[in-house]
């Protein structure tokens, strides 16, 4: 059974004007799009026409001729040929189509310098599966193990073998090879060093340098991977509030998803640990209130709060208000009263939440939590 059977998703697709829609590879984009309506497809994973192209990007213009305005246009995976953007351009200025573009990461065309389109075209991200995406599917534990990319999610409820298969093979043909080539290095151990690395790192606060020594690897390579990182959606930066830009000197990198982070810590088919689930519900809450703030078109600004041994997990601030601060804890600690005291003392008009899963939780939930967000 197909993945679009299963879940609806929250993203909304236009059914006018022109898109650039952007997501790590199996978070569903293909299945989504390939629901609508299009005039002409092109698969560019498809090596002969890929090929084509790369050798005249120019034919896509004079195909897309033979078509009466208003065509919708669908070009999958597009990074791979970043000089159809011309076409595209044309076909959108000159032919009055529009085309719906797809890709596992916009920074191959960036760095290419390909026409990013100005304007013309809507730029939306897909995630891995939302809470509410999952719907009566969702399970907290499951999620944590075993992330929510909408085809390894589908394979665990019926069989953990595969979904464990499905996950050490993303690892191994998308991250390790496909954004191995997006670091444009010949150094390949290097990058392979790096990797499981900065997945125990992962939503820790980043020391370059010491991720440079355990990597041997140059403290500005380090940082150049990272980079590759975010800018193909496989993680983020958590930034310290601030209010200048001097003091934000040590971020915190949160992985996308639970399951391939656990994945390239070679965790798959253990039984994660309390202090593991920490880090992984942690790193799933993170994410979700990503997916809100994008899905939603919230517009808010996360950041972690922090000063001197007191910490708070996130910040959601509105315009340069901080008006929710969220500690995420797996077990039944509470904040500590000199952390509260001192927040409060900061952001004077944020309420600050504590959420947890556990039954002894004196704070919240994370279905309640994450409604709270919604509800903002």
């Amino acid at each position: 059974m197909s993945i679009t059977h299963y879940f609806q998703r929250e993203i909304s697709i236009p059914t006018k004007g022109s898109i650039l829609l952007f997501g790590p590879r199996m978070t569903g984009k293909t299945s989504l799009l390939l629901k609508e309506n299009f005039e002409a497809t092109y698969d560019l994973l498809n090596q002969d026409l890929e090929l084509k192209f790369r050798v005249r990007p120019e034919l896509l213009f004079e195909e897309c001729k033979k078509l009466p305005p208003g065509s919708r246009i669908f070009i999958d995976e597009v990074q791979k040929v970043p000089a159809l953007l011309n076409s595209v351009q044309r076909g959108i200025d000159q032919l009055k189509q529009d085309y719906i573009l797809s890709g596992s990461s916009a920074r191959k065309l960036k760095r290419g310098g390909a026409n990013l389109l100005g304007g013309r075209a809507l730029d939306l991200k897909l995630y891995p599966l939302s809470q509410k995406e999952l719907g009566s599917k969702f399970n907290l534990l499951q999620v944590l193990k075993f992330g929510t990319l909408p085809k390894i999610y589908s394979e665990q409820m019926m069989s953990e073998e595969i979904a464990n298969d499905y996950l050490s093979s993303y690892v191994s043909t998308y991250i390790r090879e496909e954004i191995q080539a997006e670091a444009a290095t010949r150094n390949i151990g290097a990058f392979q060093r790096f990797l499981p690395i900065a997945a125990q790192s992962n939503a820790q606060t980043i020391q370059f340098e010491t991720i440079s020594r355990e990597s041997s690897t140059p403290a500005s390579t380090v940082k150049n991977y990272y980079q590759i990182l975010e800018d193909t959606l496989l993680g983020l930066f958590l930034w310290p509030y601030s209010r200048s830009e001097r003091k934000k000197i040590r971020p915190k990198f949160y992985f996308f998803d639970t399951g391939v982070v656990r994945a390239l810590q070679n965790q798959i088919g253990i039984l994660p640990s309390s202090s593991e689930y920490g880090f992984l519900f942690e790193t799933w809450m993170i994410n979700e209130c990503i997916r809100i703030n994008e899905y939603e078109k919230k517009r808010f600004h996360f950041s972690f709060w922090r000063e001197r041994k007191n910490e708070i997990d996130l910040c959601v601030s509105k315009g340069n208000k901080v008006i929710l601060g969220a500690e995420f804890k797996w077990g039944p600690e509470t904040i500590p009263s000199e952390t509260s005291r001192k927040f409060h003392l900061t952001f004077p008009q944020a309420e600050l939440t504590l959420v947890s899963p556990h039954k002894n939780s004196p704070g919240i939930t994370p279905l309640l939590f994450i409604q709270k967000l919604r509800n903002l």
